[in-house]
């Protein structure tokens, strides 16, 4: 079957595929552009096979709250180049779609397969690295943020009131810990084998401070545990300061918003998004 430049250029708009790809597949399909678009594809995902070891450091965060659900799905690929491609921006925002619809908690064959199309046509590897749901309990407000970079985000689940205050305060929490990148919420979540091993690390260093030889050993003891106390308030979400107001921890901003909304809050998810993590 004969085929003309009108089909060439309505395959390539088909498929993607480049003019000499499609008049190729064209010849060996008889001119039939189904077929043809079918053997691109083939070939595509074969060659999209080849490539599925090479590194996707790159990509996107993308989240949504819908009803009483916060979505999250973390999407992978080799540059920043495709990562910032208004094709993998669109997929992305279909990815929350199918999540929200079909009720996923997790990556599905579905989310892998909206992928290949994108994959054939750019020809670059990539994945959905990630799909996470978080509740939203009755009575409590949810925020999220996702940085400029978008890589970095955050998730912030308030419980006991959706006042407005509260509202703005979970989101400030979101720019909190995108900007602070907090590795556990409070003291009492940091594993006491973390702890242990920082004590090691700060006691090493102080056993080769020579003005430190000469004090007495429940002297050298409390200064070890005040070196733990600061290090555990920089690292933990409720005890930094925060990020609008250096004179208060977070512990005690919240506090303040909880008196001004008349009401008793608490964190029910204060979650850190970082790509590839």
């Amino acid at each position: 079957m004969a085929f003309t430049a009108t089909d060439i250029k309505n395959l390539r708009e088909m498929t993607g595929a480049g003019m000499l790809e499609c008049k190729k597949a064209l010849t060996e399909c008889n001119g039939n552009i189904d077929e043809a678009a079918k053997y691109l594809k083939e070939k595509g995902l074969a060659a999209a096979a080849k490539r599925a070891d090479r590194a996707t450091a790159e990509g996107r965060l993308f989240m949504r709250i819908e009803g009483k659900k916060v979505y999250v799905v973390e999407m992978t690929c080799e540059t920043d180049f495709v990562a910032n491609n208004k094709d993998f921006i669109s997929l992305g925002e279909k990815m929350l779609d199918v999540t929200i619809a079909k009720g996923y908690t997790k990556v599905e064959e579905e989310h892998n397969k909206l992928l290949e199309d994108l994959k054939v046509s750019i020809r670059e590897n990539m994945n959905v690295a990630k799909v996470e749901v978080i509740d939203i309990p009755d009575g409590a407000t949810a925020s999220y943020y996702i940085h400029s970079d978008n890589k970095t985000g955050a998730v912030v689940v308030i419980s006991g009131s959706t006042a407005d205050s509260v509202k703005t305060f979970a989101y400030d929490c979101c720019l909190h810990i995108a900007a602070f990148t907090p590795a556990y919420t409070s003291k009492k979540d940091v594993p006491e084998s973390y702890i242990a091993e920082q004590k090691e690390i700060f006691k090493s260093q102080m056993d080769q401070d020579e003005k430190m030889a000469s004090k007495p050993e429940n002297v050298k003891e409390g200064i070890l545990q005040g070196k733990i106390n600061k290090h555990l308030a920089e690292i933990c979400f409720e005890d930094q300061m925060f990020v609008k107001d250096d004179k208060k921890t977070v512990t005690a901003k919240i506090a303040e918003v909880a008196k001004e909304a008349g009401a008793t809050l608490s964190f029910v998810t204060s979650k850190l998004y970082v790509l590839g993590k």
